[in-house]
């Protein structure tokens, strides 16, 4: 592991808003990472661009001072101007050889990311991988790598309980409600369509619901909703006119005072008796607690789901050492795995070296005796030359990686 090496501009360092400056379009990517092979002689590289982290993960002999970050970030061409070009060198994080490979096992483990046990980062990583090297910008060094970083997380998230319990509001919210058996056609009314409805919206979505009223202060973003949910948008002024009855009300505003009163609620019912399920996830509440003490409801509110996420990141936390003993076994064990490839390598030509000996045996040095024997002796011969060219070929191999083994 000798040249690996990677720079990272992430969220411990840079404000979101910054690295967004660093973020390159599919369209330039590959000119980009050409220039950069070309310039200062990279051999491998890949790009990875996600919503707090811009990494490049790369192979040079080069030692990556200041004057090489500077040279890198000046062939990228991002156009920065000179107060973002200093604030990303003195941020950036630096990483070589075991110190790199561990690196990028953490983060495609989700051990590096805002959310720790997040699973989308290592396919956001295999993603970026898999461009470059359909570009032609990684090699066998590269593939071996990322054979390891895809075994490695698998193996975390397969073993700890890192990734196990959600710790997101939203999704806790839909867990929730899946654990109260909603069916898929029961009458979800939707009030506000900001980003933290429309999550858990897609949630329902997938899920195969497919009942929706969608109500929002701004019709337009109402109707933007309900077209993604095949929904009907209404005015949030007509949620005191809606008569169509309702299972499950999912509410998220911006309003100070509770939207949904005791009085608002009665005329939601329209004379239903039965339990509601009320998922409230604004701060304040958009519920009044009049309707909570006053009306059969299974109540979902923001705060109690809080609580639980803060609960389940600690548990993800303590899972980290658990983590940590995986990569560092897959780190040993890579170093085998390079120090094998290294001999298949070294030992590539020898195939082709023994055949052309058995050629030159056959066709020249003993050519003349060969040719004084009948046909079936010379059948016998040269099934004999066959099975050891094989055994030359693959008893080296063999026991250089049993030396190998046994010296590790």
């Amino acid at each position: 592991m000798e040249y690996l090496k990677i720079l990272a501009f992430t969220h411990k360092q840079i404000d979101l808003k910054s690295l967004g400056k660093l973020v390159i379009c599919d369209e330039t990517l590959d000119d980009r990472m050409k220039n950069i092979q070309k310039e200062l002689d990279v051999k491998e590289i890949f790009y990875i661009g996600t919503c707090n982290r811009v990494e490049f993960v790369f192979t040079t002999g080069k030692e990556l001072d200041r004057e090489f970050i500077l040279r890198f970030l000046t062939v990228l061409n991002m156009g920065l101007p000179e107060e973002y070009m200093d604030k990303f060198i003195e941020n950036v994080s630096v990483y070589e050889q075991v110190e790199a490979f561990n690196h990028l096992l953490r983060t495609s483990c989700s051990l590096e990311s805002l959310v720790v046990g997040e699973k989308e980062i290592l396919a956001q990583v295999r993603r970026a991988y898999e461009a470059c090297r359909h570009s032609g910008f990684t090699a066998d060094y590269m593939r071996m790598i990322m054979n390891r970083v895809v075994k490695t997380a698998k193996e975390v998230y397969t073993h700890t309980n890192i990734s196990k319990n959600p710790v997101s509001v939203v999704s806790l919210a839909y867990r929730k409600l899946r654990d109260l058996t909603i069916t898929a056609n029961s009458r979800l009314l939707i009030i506000g369509a900001g980003e933290t409805n429309k999550n858990l919206a897609q949630y329902l979505k997938k899920h195969k619901y497919s009942n929706f009223s969608i109500f929002n202060r701004t019709v337009e973003n109402a109707e933007s909703l309900a077209k993604d949910l095949n929904g009907i948008a209404y005015p949030l002024s007509e949620l005191e006119n809606f008569n169509k009855g309702f299972d499950v009300i999912i509410t998220c505003t911006g309003a100070t005072e509770p939207i949904i009163t005791e009085e608002l609620y009665r005329k939601l019912l329209n004379g239903d008796t039965g339990k509601k399920v009320i998922v409230d996830l604004a701060i304040p509440n958009d519920v009044a607690p009049s309707v909570i003490k006053n009306f059969p409801v299974h109540y979902i509110e923001v705060e109690s789901l809080k609580e639980i996420a803060r609960k389940n990141i600690q548990e993800r936390y303590d899972e980290l050492i658990n983590a940590e003993q995986i990569i560092d076994q897959n780190i040993k064990e890579f170093d085998l795995d390079l120090r094998q490839r290294k001999i298949e390598i070294a030992m590539s030509e020898v195939p082709q070296k023994i055949k052309a000996i058995k050629s030159k045996a056959l066709d020249i040095v003993f050519a003349e005796e060969i040719n004084t024997l009948d046909e079936n002796s010379r059948l016998v011969l040269e099934r004999v030359m066959d099975y050891m060219e094989k055994k030359y070929i693959s008893v080296p191999m063999v026991m250089a990686k049993e030396i190998l083994v046994n010296n590790s």
